[in-house]
């Protein structure tokens, strides 16, 4: 029976290996085998099933943002059927969400399920890295072309003086940015779980060029995003586990209160129409939408509803904004969903900071970047990366218990009492 419960172990892990490599460069087919069922889907679905044969207990799969996702879940279910629209994108998102679970299962039944994820981590950066640099080094058109950091010309006339955006394994260079933001902290942090000098140089060489590849994309808020998230890197590494419980939570309410204030901020200035050019005519359509649809417009509609709100005839692909976009998607139930998956996440990131958690000071980091960036964009709108976002929200709340009051981390615990077992 050994062999087989190691197969058995085995397939989430291939199911983990699946989902990143698919985020990083779309390599497996998105036309299904059978019915709705893709090949990710299928190794999603079979992950799951794996990892309940292998961990059946309930306490395997509770985090805290089960609450969270349920709003979430039961704002877009009631969107969709109650609008009428097409389920495909309802699909979708169940897929990201399935993805989270399995995260969490490989994390909580398998604790040395981390070095996989490290491991995997620099090769899906590497990938998306390497291409960006080979389309700007051979000078291979991608159609995104500026004369600087602020102008966007078009690349047959922009004349010598334009520069190419890369865009990598992605189809515009905001998507690859963001991608490299969410995964190179768990890229660069691998090297900790590396004993052989050697081989922590090449991983944060791999790092290094991820963020140099950000730089290739000539994307605003993507550089900001990986500034700051390099940044939170570094504080959470050295920082994190010399705070106090009263200095993580601190940490924790300034760091909550300023995107509050940022949400709060683009709500107000939402009403200021085209003075924020185009992102302030799209978040003022996003929220005359949620007046006029309190159950929102329907997933992946908010594009074609914010572009016919707009006046000049300008195409929308969604609202410059995530939590705006599922305001105008989900309505209000949506908006809440995401608030407090976006709190919960935070916290409960900086708690696994705090307790030296590896996975818990990548994920901050992560999160931090992409969380600033989705307030002037919204590239979880890709199937590809919601997968990756809720891929790393698993990744973190894996790392803290189900329960607020409860301590210790779920995956040292179980490491631990392995150990106790093979001790006796």
């Amino acid at each position: 029976m050994a062999p087989v419960r190691a197969i058995v172990q085995a397939v989430p892990l291939v199911a983990t290996a699946i989902v990143m490599l698919d985020a990083a460069t779309d390599f497996f087919p998105d036309a299904p085998l059978v019915g709705v069922i893709t090949p990710v889907r299928l190794a999603v679905l079979a992950g799951l099933v794996a990892t309940v044969v292998t961990a059946p207990r309930l306490a395997t799969f509770r985090t805290r943002l089960d609450l969270a996702i349920a709003v979430l879940l039961l704002s877009a279910i009631a969107t969709t059927y109650v609008g009428g629209h097409p389920d495909a994108p309802l699909r979708a998102l169940m897929t990201a969400l399935a993805t989270f679970y399995l995260l969490v299962g490989v994390r909580r039944s398998q604790p040395e399920s981390w070095r996989a994820v490290a491991l995997l981590a620099p090769a899906c950066v590497a990938a998306a890295a390497t291409s960006a640099f080979a389309q700007v080094t051979n000078e291979v058109p991608t159609g995104f072309c500026r004369t600087g950091l602020f102008t966007d010309v078009d690349c047959d006339s922009g004349g010598a003086g334009s520069m190419i955006r890369a865009t990598g394994t992605f189809a515009n260079p905001n998507l690859l940015a963001a991608f490299l933001v969410l995964l190179t902290p768990v890229a660069l942090l691998t090297a900790v779980t590396v004993a052989e000098r050697t081989a922590r140089v090449a991983l944060v060489t791999v790092g290094l060029l991820a963020y140099g590849a950000v730089l290739t994309t000539f994307s605003r808020a993507g550089c900001v995003a990986a500034a700051a998230g390099l940044l939170v890197l570094g504080g959470a590494y050295w920082l994190a586990p010399r705070l106090g419980r009263w200095g993580a939570r601190t940490l924790t309410t300034v760091g909550l209160a300023g995107l509050a204030a940022v949400t709060v901020a683009l709500w107000v200035v939402s009403r200021a129409g085209a003075a924020l050019g185009v992102r302030g005519q799209a978040w003022k359509a996003a929220v005359d939408l949620a007046v006029d649809h309190p159950l929102g417009v329907g997933l992946g509609r908010a594009g074609d509803a914010v572009s016919a709100a707009v006046p000049g005839g300008r195409t929308f692909v969604h609202a410059h904004n995530m939590w705006l976009n599922w305001l105008a998607e989900a309505g209000v139930a949506g908006l809440l969903g995401i608030l407090l998956v976006t709190v919960i996440a935070v916290a409960s990131a900086v708690r696994a900071a705090r307790e030296k958690s590896v996975a818990g000071v990548a994920g901050l980091a992560a999160l931090t970047g992409f969380f600033l960036a989705a307030t002037v964009d919204h590239p979880a709108n890709l199937d590809r990366i919601a997968m990756l976002f809720w891929l790393v929200l698993g990744l973190v709340m894996a790392e803290v218990p189900g329960g607020w009051r409860e301590s210790g981390t779920p995956a040292q615990a179980t490491g631990r009492s392995r150990r106790r077992a093979r001790r006796r």
